[in-house]
């Protein structure tokens, strides 16, 4: 009896701690309470889909990157349904994690409901919503690639002889729609009377079915396909079509296919989050901004397997944006309304 009351009074008390740290926390705007300069950064992510999937893998990569020199330990639970969310990240603060990233897009109450009850613990999560000064440990950030996907769309527009380009995404979310606009637009540089058809497949994750999607576009007269979503390519390469990659770089596994790729780099996203914590000044802020290409957070790859099978007037368009997307005298413009069918 005297070992329960022991137990129960050390939990009220750590209770109690956990309370007025928060307290304290709040108060002073974030985590500058506790810098770890000299520790590596626990670190936990958690992700609705697997690491393979475009978006995510972009993060498990940078992740990765960052634990092998040694800023953070690195775990992560991948496939987790959107029902079982809060439960995950909870465990993971409960476990001592100091960082925790992933994405939140369907789960943004229950998330923001955890940061508020881990003051200490610093969210560094993807977000279609903007952080509150009310919740100082919840930072958000998201794909904005605009910048790759025009400099793409320069080079689909380019090879289109039908000008009837299919597009195929997840859902018409603003960091799907932006990019997708992006794209159309960069297109229409090179041949202003491009036709686009758009369609969502209602799912992250869902091959067979974006392949099929990609089917129809291409038996109503398109002959270049944008893969917003895997499975796009392999019906593009079943009709000896072109297509463009999104996020991640796949001409590897589809190299007559898959001309080119505007890429996100998650690295300068991570980067800047350790760099904070380590200072101590970790705070609710919006790091979407380290997606541009001026922050080296996107970038066009490389046009391996179609080295010179780009038209030249293609080329010298994208490096003339490219230069004036680095000094800031041209902008993509950000976009996040549904894309449509033209």
């Amino acid at each position: 009896m005297v070992n329960d009351s022991k137990s129960l009074l050390s939990a009220l008390s750590r209770r109690h701690f956990m309370q007025l740290s928060g307290a304290t926390a709040l108060a002073l705007g974030g985590l500058g309470h506790r810098a770890f300069a000299a520790e590596p950064i626990s670190t936990a992510a958690i992700y609705t889909v697997p690491v393979e999937q475009q978006w995510v893998s972009r993060i498990h990569v940078a992740a990765e990157a960052a634990q092998a020199r040694g800023d953070i330990t690195y775990t992560y639970s991948e496939n987790t349904s959107n029902s079982d969310y809060e439960r995950v990240m909870r465990e993971y603060c409960e476990a001592g994690h100091k960082l925790i990233i992933g994405e939140v897009f369907a789960v943004e109450d229950a998330a923001r409901a955890v940061a508020a009850d881990y003051p200490d613990v610093a969210f560094l999560l993807g977000s279609s919503f903007k952080p509150k000064a009310d919740l100082p440990n919840f930072a958000v950030f998201d794909n904005y690639i605009q910048d790759a996907s025009y400099l793409s769309g320069i080079i689909a527009g380019a090879m289109t002889e039908t000008k009837n380009i299919g597009m195929v995404g997840g859902y018409p979310i603003p960091e799907v729609n932006r990019l997708m606009h992006a794209f159309m637009a960069g297109a229409k540089e090179m041949q202003p009377d491009i036709e686009f058809q758009v369609a969502f497949i209602g799912s992250w994750f869902d091959p067979p079915k974006a392949k099929e999607t990609a089917f129809a576009q291409i038996e109503a007269g398109a002959d270049l396909l944008y893969a917003e979503r895997f499975g796009v390519s392999d019906a593009a390469k079943e009709k000896g079509l072109l297509a463009v990659g999104n996020v991640i770089d796949t001409q590897s596994d589809y190299p007559e296919t898959v001309v080119a790729s505007a890429l996100w780099h998650f690295e300068p996203t991570l980067d800047h989050a350790i760099a904070q914590l380590k200072a101590g000044s970790f705070k609710a802020d919006d790091y979407g901004v380290f997606s541009f290409m001026k922050e080296k957070g996107c970038s066009l790859a490389p046009l391996g397997t179609f080295e010179g099978k780009v038209p030249e007037a293609a080329l010298k368009l994208i490096a003339e944006k490219s230069a004036a997307i680095m000094d800031g005298s041209f902008t993509v413009e950000i976009n996040d309304t549904e894309p449509k069918s033209s």
